[in-house]
C-alpha cells in the first residue's frame, strides 16, 4: 500500500486591506519571531541526534532515553487472548484484545470510574478497586471461566524505574495523584497481590508506557512502522535501537541478549534541548518556562505541545493589547490576564472558523473572554493562531528526522497519535512540509510519513505481553536480573 504526504498546506489567511499599517508592522515582526525557515529545522534535528546520543551514554543527557525492555518486535502473528488496563486521571480501561495472528485483532473494553477520593487514598485502596474491576470484567467476558490465566499488558503511564518489562519502581506520582507507599516500590506485586485476592486467574507479565505501546501496537498492523508518537498534551517518542548501541547498559545485560538485538526506547524527548542551544525561542516562550512550576525543564514541550499553544497566544495578545496598545482598546482584559485561561481548542476553533466575516472567532473571545474583537483584530488574530500551529507542526517533525538520521532509516511510517495530531487544523500537512523541508526530498512520494497510531494502552499493551509471555516461556531474559 503507497501512502503518500499530505499535500501543501493552503492557508485562509484573507485579506489585512483594513487592517491598519501599524498593526502590519507589528504582524510581520510577530511572524518573524514565530516562523521556523528549513534551515533552522534541520540545524535542530542535527543537534537532535546528538542529544539522542547523549541520553544513551553512560553519563546520560537531558533526553531521558529509557530502556523499555521490549525486547522483541511483533511479527504480526501473535495470536491469543491478552487482558490490558489504563489507569488514567478519571478511569480505569480495561480491554481484551484478541490477536488474530494476520496483523488484525478485535477488542472489548470497559471503563470504570475511578473515585476521586482514591487519587489520595491508600495502596489497597487504589489496586483493589483495579483488581475488582479486572474480575467483574473477566467474568462478563468469560461466564464460564478460563482455562488458563489471562496474561496481562499494564499501561502505567508515571514515571518508573525499569530493569525488566515486568517490573516498575514509581519514581513519583502526576495527574493528581498522591498515594502514600507506592513511590519508591515495584507497582507491579501491589497488583498481583490484589488480583490473588479476589481470585482471579491473571499474571501481569508486562508494564508499559503508552508511547512504546503505540509503536509496538503500530508495528504488530503495519510492518512499515519505526516510531511511536504522541502528539497531545505533552509529545513523546519511541523507537527500537540496538542493544550494542546502548552504553549505558554496557555490561549489564544478561548473557542471552546479545549485542544485535533490538529494546525499545522511550524517549521522552519533551526535554530535549533544555540548555537552549537551539530551539528558536521567543520571549513568550521564555515567560511560559518562568511561570511554569518546573523552570527550564521540558523545553522542547512547552514550544510544541497543546498544553501551551492556548498559552501562547494569549501572551501575544497581551502584548498587542497592553504592550504596544493596539488591541482591545477601553475593554476589560481581567480574563486575558489569566494564564490558561485558553486552552489548544482556542487557536484549534480560531483556524477553523469558516466564515468570511470570522464571526467564531468573535463568538469565542465574547464567550470566554468578555472582549468584543473588530474585524480588523480577527484577521490578525486568525494569522497569529496559524503561525503559532504552524511552528509547533514544524517543530515537532524534528524528533522524527532525528530518529530517522540515528537509525539510518530512508523510509519509514511513523505512527502517531494524541489530541494535537488527530485534532489540531493543519498539523498533519505543515508536519508533512517540515519533513520535507529537513530532508530535501524532491520525489512525488514522501519516504516518510505520519501514519494514525493503533491504541498504545490497548493493543499496545496487549501485543507487549504477547511477546513478553513468549519470551518467559522459552526461558529468555525480560530485563536486568
Amino acid at each position: 500500500m503507497v501512502h503518500l504526504g499530505p499535500k501543501r498546506p493552503q492557508h485562509r489567511k484573507g485579506t489585512f486591506t483594513d487592517v491598519p499599517e501599524q498593526w502590519m508592522e507589528q504582524l510581520h515582526e510577530i511572524e518573524n519571531l514565530l516562523t521556523v525557515s528549513a534551515e533552522t529545522l534541520r540545524t535542530i534535528t542535527t543537534h537532535f541526534v546528538s542529544e539522542l546520543e547523549k541520553g544513551l551514554s553512560k553519563a546520560g543527557g537531558n533526553i531521558p532515553m529509557i530502556p523499555a525492555w521490549v525486547m522483541d518486535t511483533p511479527t504480526g502473528k501473535e495470536t491469543g487472548d491478552y487482558l490490558a488496563i489504563d489507569l488514567g486521571g478519571t478511569n480505569l480501561r480495561v480491554v481484551l484484545v484478541r490477536l488474530a495472528g494476520d496483523c488484525t485483532f478485535d477488542t472489548t473494553q470497559s471503563k470504570f470510574a475511578l473515585p476521586e477520593s482514591f487519587r489520595t487514598g491508600s495502596a489497597d485502596q487504589l489496586f483493589d478497586f483495579i483488581a475488582d474491576s479486572l474480575a467483574k470484567f473477566v467474568e462478563e467476558q468469560y461466564p464460564e471461566g478460563c482455562s488458563e490465566p489471562l496474561p496481562l499488558g499494564f499501561t502505567f503511564s508515571y514515571p518508573c524505574s525499569q530493569s525488566k518489562i515486568n517490573s516498575g519502581i514509581l519514581q513519583r506520582w502526576t495527574k493528581g495523584f498522591d498515594i502514600d507507599n507506592v513511590e519508591g516500590h515495584d507497582v507491579v506485586p501491589m497488583l498481583q497481590a490484589s488480583i490473588k485476592k479476589v481470585g482471579v486467574p491473571i499474571d501481569v507479565v508486562a508494564l508499559i508506557n503508552d508511547t512504546t505501546g503505540t509503536l509496538v501496537a503500530s508495528m504488530y498492523t503495519d510492518p512499515e512502522a519505526k516510531m511511536g508518537l504522541i502528539f497531545g498534551t505533552g509529545c513523546n517518542g519511541a523507537y527500537y535501537d540496538v542493544v550494542g548501541d546502548i552504553p549505558k547498559l554496557e555490561g549489564k545485560f544478561p548473557s542471552d541478549i546479545p549485542a544485535t538485538s533490538l529494546m525499545a526506547i522511550n524517549c521522552e524527548y519533551g526535554a530535549f534541548d533544555n540548555e537552549h542551544a537551539v530551539l528558536p525561542r521567543t520571549k513568550y516562550d521564555v515567560q511560559i518556562d518562568a511561570e511554569s512550576p518546573r523552570p527550564g525543564q521540558q523545553s522542547f514541550e512547552k514550544m510544541i505541545s497543546g498544553y501551551y499553544l492556548g498559552e501562547v497566544l494569549r501572551l501575544v495578545l497581551l502584548d498587542l493589547a497592553e504592550e504596544k496598545g493596539l488591541f482591545f482598546k477601553g475593554q476589560d482584559l481581567s480574563k486575558l490576564h489569566k494564564p490558561f485561561i485558553m486552552d489548544t481548542s482556542f487557536p484549534a476553533h480560531i483556524e477553523d472558523d469558516p466564515f468570511e466575516n470570522l464571526s467564531d472567532v468573535q463568538e469565542l473571545f465574547d464567550t470566554v473572554l468578555g472582549i468584543q474583537v473588530t474585524l480588523p483584530e480577527r484577521k490578525v488574530i486568525r494569522r497569529l493562531a496559524e503561525l503559532i500551529g504552524e511552528r509547533s507542526a514544524r517543530l515537532s517533525v524534528c524528533g522524527i528526522a532525528a530518529i530517522c538520521k540515528k537509525r539510518n532509516y530512508k523510509k519509514a511510517h511513523c505512527a502517531a497519535d494524541g489530541s494535537v495530531y488527530n485534532k489540531y487544523p493543519q498539523f498533519k500537512e505543515r508536519a508533512a512540509k517540515a519533513l520535507r523541508d529537513i530532508f530535501e526530498w524532491t520525489e512525488d512520494e514522501d519516504p516518510v510519513v505520519i501514519i494514525p497510531a493503533e491504541d498504545g494502552s490497548g493493543v499496545g499493551a496487549a501485543v507487549i505481553a504477547a511477546l513478553t509471555e513468549k519470551r518467559l516461556a522459552n526461558g529468555l531474559s525480560v530485563g536486568l536480573e
